[in-house]
């Protein structure tokens, strides 16, 4: 990649990891690649910088001492406002698909293993962004039972009362939001996701469902249409 032609960004991106020469490296590899980088080195002083500092993008590595990537980001998506959407990248050397998944169950919106080419990271930085800064819907609220989804905002409630959602979950609902009571194809929905076989919707849908409906088991509003994909299917 030509870093020369790469266009200004203003983007500013957290790196996390307790290995000083590899966020080293990856600051100055992002920093070429025109984003505005920051750097912490373990989970104590990604919280400080994280409630202080607005990011547009968050990278974890999984295994540190101390505080691991998880339990950063259980952390993260319990926050308040714009701080607890902030997208999560995790790096990490585990292969194991349970553990891609625990990542995704916390709110995690990709997932890249080690050792990596560092352009596929890039790439995957820039998806997340284009899919956060991306028109959501066309507009409009959707009653989905005691709750609201205003898909111009991008923001849930139920009852009023203001429930947190991932920037994962948020992009699935509004995608779903375009076209009401009509079924999306699941590999649509996994387009540019950690998963394009669909898992990644599948957790996305599972927790989704949690938050929305009265029994999640027998899913009222965010519906599987089988041999397709899902659909919403608000009052």
């Amino acid at each position: 990649m030509n870093f020369a032609d790469a266009p200004p960004r203003s983007r500013h991106l957290l790196v996390v990891d307790d290995d000083d020469r590899i966020r080293e490296l990856l600051k100055e590899y992002l920093t070429r690649a025109g984003f505005r980088v920051t750097g912490a080195a373990g989970g104590a002083a990604a919280r400080r910088l994280l409630t202080t500092l607005d990011f547009d993008l968050a990278v974890f590595d999984v295994m540190m001492p101390g505080e691991d990537g998880f339990s950063l980001t259980r952390w993260l998506r319990e926050q308040r406002g714009q701080t607890g959407r902030t997208p999560v990248l995790m790096l990490t050397a585990l292969g194991e698909a349970g553990k891609r998944i625990e990542g995704l169950k916390l709110g995690a919106d990709d997932y890249l293993g080690k050792p990596f080419e560092p352009e596929e990271l890039l790439l995957r930085i820039e998806a997340i962004l284009r899919r956060s800064r991306d028109p959501q819907t066309a507009g409009g609220v959707l009653r989905l039972g005691r709750c609201l989804f205003d898909s111009d905002r991008g923001e849930l409630t139920q009852d009023g009362i203001p429930v947190r959602l991932t920037e994962a979950e948020v992009l699935l609902l509004c995608h779903l939001a375009r076209s009401p009571h009509e079924p999306v194809d699941r590999l649509e929905l996994a387009r540019d996701t950690v998963d394009p076989s669909g898992r990644a919707v599948d957790v996305q849908v599972t927790r989704l469902r949690r938050k929305i409906e009265a029994d999640a088991k027998s899913p009222r509003y965010l519906q599987t249409v089988r041999g397709i994909g899902y659909k919403l299917a608000p009052d």
